[in-house]
């Protein structure tokens, strides 16, 4: 209430009735209001329970769901799996299948007696390619190590003819015959010797027997001398049983040499049948040309092995002819010693005749003319002179003027 006097609100008085009376209605809005709301709670407690069940339910659901598709996805990576597996072998069995129709297609169109092939014979073929290649590998490693390289030479250019060049194994050049005499007798002797070791490796990697065989008479520290003369056969060339020296010596020897057998690449003996080194120096170079005709010869039927053909003219270059052997595309698939095999040496499919080699090989290039250092010659009769100044032993020269025709 305010009061007139200070015109402030009072605190209002009641009296104890009407207190009691408010009272009374307070509890009874109090009670009413507590029902109202612990049915409410009551109402929202049941409404709760009942998500909650449901929650649980629907959650329930929810992983068996989960559990469901995993096992789906596991099962389709299976059926994926099983998949690749099954195509995999289809498309083995169809490759299989289209082998066996191209083997039954090469079959039917090969003649009836070939047909008779077994898997031996087919695994033996596989083995006879796998070993020519294997030997094709070991005769270019051959080349590198002996160093078969031919230097000089000059192509064709603006209608010039070209010139070909000289072939050398391990540094040294390798003459034709009919330019052996060019050379001093160490370089040929060391030429000669690689050129047979050469050829001797290389047979034995190819597993070829040839004509003439060599060997090596024990005088130097083990090393020897090279004698070749001819091996078993029928042919004419196995009547040449007799050996021959396949090196030269600068100064004839009063004794003869007691070359012992030691077999190097084909073992035979010298006893038998040797050319003194006391012999005059004419016999002594016939011999070595009729050993430098058969190393010639050799190489000649070891191309023809190869399927490579020399004609008579180009025999006597033997570097060159060994070059064309190592790089033949039949190089080692024909043997002695494997399959398929070869006829002894030599068959009637080769052609060439020793005789005529060693003919070739002993022909002279030209005619020489036997003149004191430092002098010239002069003759009109004599046309264009092709002349080479060789310096010999006794300190002569040799001009070529001319002659036969040879491998030179």
């Amino acid at each position: 209430m305010e009061c007139k006097n200070c015109e402030l609100r009072q605190r209002q008085y009641y009296c104890v009735i009407c207190l009691k009376n408010h009272l009374r209605d307070f509890r009874l809005q109090t009670h009413h209001f507590s029902s109202d709301r612990d049915e409410h709670v009551a109402r929202a407690f049941r409404a709760f329970n009942s998500i909650e069940s449901s929650r649980l339910q629907i959650r329930a659901e929810i992983v068996r769901a989960n559990r469901s598709l995993e096992q789906l996805v596991d099962g389709l990576a299976k059926v994926k799996r099983d998949c690749e597996t099954k195509r995999d072998r289809l498309r083995t069995l169809r490759e299989a299948l289209a082998q066996r129709r191209r083997t039954l297609n090469a079959a039917r169109l090969l003649p009836p007696q070939s047909q008779t092939l077994t898997k031996e014979s087919q695994e033996l073929s596989v083995l006879s390619q796998t070993i020519a290649r294997a030997r094709s590998g070991l005769v270019q490693e051959l080349v590198e190590v002996f160093h078969v390289v031919e230097v000089g030479g000059r192509p064709a250019v603006g209608g010039r003819p070209g010139t070909k060049g000289e072939w050398t194994i391990g540094g040294l050049v390798l003459p034709v015959p009919g330019d052996v005499r060019r050379y001093p007798p160490d370089h040929i002797n060391a030429v000669i010797t690689h050129s047979i070791h050469f050829l001797g490796l290389l047979t034995f990697y190819l597993g070829i027997k040839l004509p003439f065989e060599v060997s090596w008479s024990c005088r130097k520290l083990g090393v020897g001398m090279p004698w070749i003369g001819a091996g078993q056969g029928g042919e004419s060339w196995a009547k040449w049983v007799k050996k021959h020296p396949m090196h030269l010596t600068s100064k004839p020897s009063s004794t003869p040499p007691s070359p012992t057998s030691s077999p190097s690449f084909t073992p035979a003996s010298l006893a038998d049948s040797e050319a003194p080194e006391h012999a005059p120096a004419h016999a002594q170079n016939q011999s070595f040309t009729t050993g430098f005709a058969m190393l010639l010869y050799n190489v000649c039927y070891l191309a023809h092995t190869q399927d490579v053909e020399i004609p008579l003219s180009q025999a006597g270059d033997a570097l060159g002819n060994l070059w064309a052997v190592c790089c033949s595309g039949e190089l080692g698939r024909r043997s002695h010693s494997t399959t398929p095999l070869l006829l002894p040496p030599t068959p009637p499919s080769f052609t060439l005749d020793f005789t005529q080699v060693l003919q070739a090989t002993a022909a002279s290039p030209a005619r020489a003319v036997r003149i004191r250092p430092g002098r010239l010659v002069q003759e009109a009769d004599i046309g264009r002179m092709r002349s080479e100044r060789i310096v010999e032993e006794d300190g002569w020269d040799v001009v070529e003027l001319g002659g036969e025709e040879g491998f030179g």
